[in-house]
């Protein structure tokens, strides 16, 4: 039985879901992808900005009085690069045969298998989805109170969080545009926000961050993964994305294309979070920017480049993965799916995620799911580059009774090995979870009689 038939190629669709050449918005399916609508510009503008998660303040402020402002730039330089690669390898299936992480991890944990996956990589999407939004409601409000006197942040987060689920349905046809049009007024906020905050705070920078010596050690490291870990999640899942990426691009373009559009926001953010948050002790990011802007004009404009950030970062790399994770499993439309997401993330308590003393606890969810991530992340490259050889049979990864039916062990086994390794090294458990988890995995495959129909 074939459940979503394929034909070589990944060019076929499934019956009743062909994309049409121009593929409507909204007109997104599990099948491999037949229309691909993003150039190489275009690619880039998307993750440029998609990439303006707003707990990279809080990442910047939690490595206060640890490292300097060069050892903090390079250390976002290295995660950067890293995350940069690691989603060029990962990605690579999606962007051959235009097939979705849900699709490309059967070959590796099976079809019941990838529930594990799957969730792992949703979870997260969805509490930094609804994080997100509260602080983009949060730039609302203060927009609203200063204008017109109208102060209701509850009104705000329900009523900004009805608008990203409309915006959602579009599926990728919208992100592309959304993305495009976006990107550059977000880098000129953040240009000037950053200068803003040199202009304010100098001395103090120059004291508390500049002069002290810091840390080349555990710490730096640790630090690199920091920034990686907020990204680690769509490195996952990175085929959800790069099947909408034209053919064309090897794989050190690719590597440029994502480190270069991810690098500008997290340095940017990354080091206003630092900066502020040693020069004032503030970590809550609503007022970072108000103690940056003195100007209420510029503050006010300011505010809605915030909340309009928000907006483009959920919209790509919040509300994709769990809505393809939910199409999956319930089988359900997109667009039902999406709707489903948005209304997940109102439970996801956000007001209490934004406190200053919530920042610690924010690293530590960071650290703990990246734990899960790295191996899984290195599971699958192994099974898609070392077994596979990076040839996947299309029509096997669609057969419910095919080989990859029920649930590869070898791939549960592996994950939660470098699982154990990470969560015992947390400040550097991405890092160190990938040689455990990818070895013990390639071994089962090689020499396990139980896994050998998952190596067909």
């Amino acid at each position: 039985m074939t459940s979503e038939p394929t034909s070589p190629g990944a060019k076929a669709e499934a019956p009743g879901n062909a994309q049409s050449p121009g593929k409507a918005p909204g007109e997104e399916s599990l099948a491999p992808q037949q229309t691909r609508i993003m150039g190489r510009t275009s690619y880039l503008l998307a993750w440029f900005g998609g990439c303006v998660s707003i707990g990279t303040f809080a990442m910047g402020s939690s490595i206060v009085g640890t490292l300097n402002l060069l050892q903090a730039s390079l250390a976002i330089a290295i995660g950067c690069f890293v995350i940069g690669v690691a989603l060029a390898i990962n990605g690579a299936a999606g962007y051959k045969y235009g097939i979705p992480f849900m699709v490309q991890a059967r070959s590796a944990f099976g079809f019941t298998g990838t529930r594990l996956p799957g969730l792992i990589r949703a979870v997260p999407a969805i509490v930094w989805y609804g994080f997100q939004s509260w602080i983009g409601a949060g730039a609302l409000n203060a927009v609203s109170a200063t204008l017109l006197g109208f102060d209701n942040l509850v009104f705000y987060f329900i009523a900004f969080q009805l608008l990203q689920i409309a915006l959602s349905v579009f599926g990728f046809q919208g992100i592309k545009w959304l993305e495009n049009i976006g990107s550059g007024f977000i880098l000129a906020s953040l240009v000037y926000m950053f200068f803003s905050v040199l202009n304010k705070y100098g001395d103090v920078i120059g004291e508390q961050l500049v002069d002290i010596d810091g840390t080349w050690g555990l710490p730096f490291w640790g630090a690199t993964m920091l920034f990686l870990g907020i990204y680690s999640t769509m490195i996952l899942n990175a085929s959800d994305y790069s099947r909408e990426l034209k053919h064309g691009s090897g794989p050190g373009l690719l590597t440029t294309l994502y480190a270069m559009s991810i690098l500008p926001c997290t340095l940017f953010m990354g080091l206003i979070g630092l900066m502020v948050s040693g020069a004032t002790g503030v970590a809550d990011p609503i007022d970072v920017f108000a103690n940056a802007v003195d100007n209420p004009p510029l503050l006010i404009t300011t505010l809605l480049f915030i909340a309009f950030a928000q907006v483009t970062t959920n919209v790509l790399n919040n509300v994709v993965p769990p809505t393809y994770v939910l199409m999956d499993v319930f089988k359900l439309k997109f667009r039902s799916a999406t709707v489903i997401v948005g209304l997940l993330a109102f439970a996801t308590f956000p007001w209490e995620l934004v406190k200053d003393d919530s920042a610690a606890g924010l690293q530590l969810f960071v650290q703990t799911y990246s734990a899960f991530l790295g191996p899984i992340f290195a599971i699958m490259a192994v099974d898609y580059y070392l077994i596979r050889r990076r040839t996947l049979d299309i029509d096997k990864l669609y057969d419910t009774q095919g080989p990859y039916r029920g649930i590869n062990y070898a791939a549960f086994i592996a994950t939660l090995i470098g699982a154990l390794v990470a969560l015992n090294v947390s400040a550097i458990s991405w890092y160190a979870s990938l040689v455990p988890a990818g070895l013990a995995y390639y071994l089962m495959m090689r020499y396990w009689p139980a896994c050998q129909r998952f190596c067909q």
